[in-house]
């Protein structure tokens, strides 16, 4: 095969990186330009753009949604202020009950179009693997971030969570979709008290090898009594350090 004169086009066929762009005189060609101009104008519609959770719900039927919003009321002070999306609403949150094995959180996060796109048909694929599992109402969580699910979750006395929640574009992909698993959820919890598969999206990591990942990783947060750093993919039992790591 031909690359013709330009040395870095048969780079370009295995990157989503900007290499060898070229020139106009002192400037970058128009054409890249207008290509960085797109790019960044995709990025912040996904970070300002709105979940729409009545949609995704219905998406969702016939299972069971309970919508919870965050402590930031609007999309400028959860921009501003990312501790109040860390916090649920008090008035949100249900009652104690019926305690489940899972908990499931569709948090919008900082893109929108990530959520839209991806959450329900990997949150599908999760089902698949993990239905003998007791599972609590999807919580889809307004204005939420990560740590959001911690709470929310532990309302329903759930022994995991799993957050399904967009994020932070990029310049060359503004819909990618993460999901953090932690086992016992509840305020407080540190980032390295949970797993994180990230890059969900129709250019990176699949839906059916992410839903294997995430069962792999609920299956041995429940043996193993614990998540975050200490469980590592082909971990043995003798990995178990403690059932809060970090904290003692």
């Amino acid at each position: 095969m031909s690359w013709g004169r330009d040395p870095f086009e048969r780079f370009r066929h295995s990157t989503r990186a900007r290499i060898g762009l070229g020139r106009a005189g002192d400037a970058l060609p128009t054409s890249a330009i207008l290509d960085f101009q797109l790019a960044h104008a995709k990025a912040r519609d996904a970070v300002h753009g709105q979940v729409d959770f009545v949609a995704l719900a219905k998406q969702l039927a016939p299972v069971s949604t309970i919508r919870i919003r965050s402590c930031a009321t609007d999309r400028t002070i959860y921009l501003s202020r990312p501790d109040l999306g860390r916090q649920p609403l008090a008035a949100d949150l249900p009652m104690p009950g019926d305690s489940h094995d899972i908990a499931f959180v569709i948090a919008d996060g900082l893109s929108a179009s990530a959520v839209e796109r991806h959450a329900v048909p990997l949150f599908k694929a999760c089902m698949k693997r993990l239905g003998g599992f007791s599972v609590a109402p999807v919580i889809l969580g307004e204005q939420a971030r990560v740590a959001f699910g911690d709470e929310a979750a532990a309302a329903f006395g759930a022994e995991v969570a799993i957050v399904l929640i967009g994020e932070r574009p990029g310049l060359s992909v503004p819909d990618s979709l993460g999901a953090y698993i932690t086992f016992r959820p509840q305020a407080g919890r540190r980032d390295s008290e949970r797993n994180c598969i990230s890059n969900i999206h129709a250019d990176g990591l699949g839906y059916e090898i992410a839903a294997d990942k995430i069962a792999w990783i609920v299956r041995e947060a429940l043996r193993l009594q614990l998540s975050g750093v200490a469980l590592k993919e082909g971990a043995e039992s003798s990995a178990k350090i403690s059932s809060n790591p970090g904290q003692e």
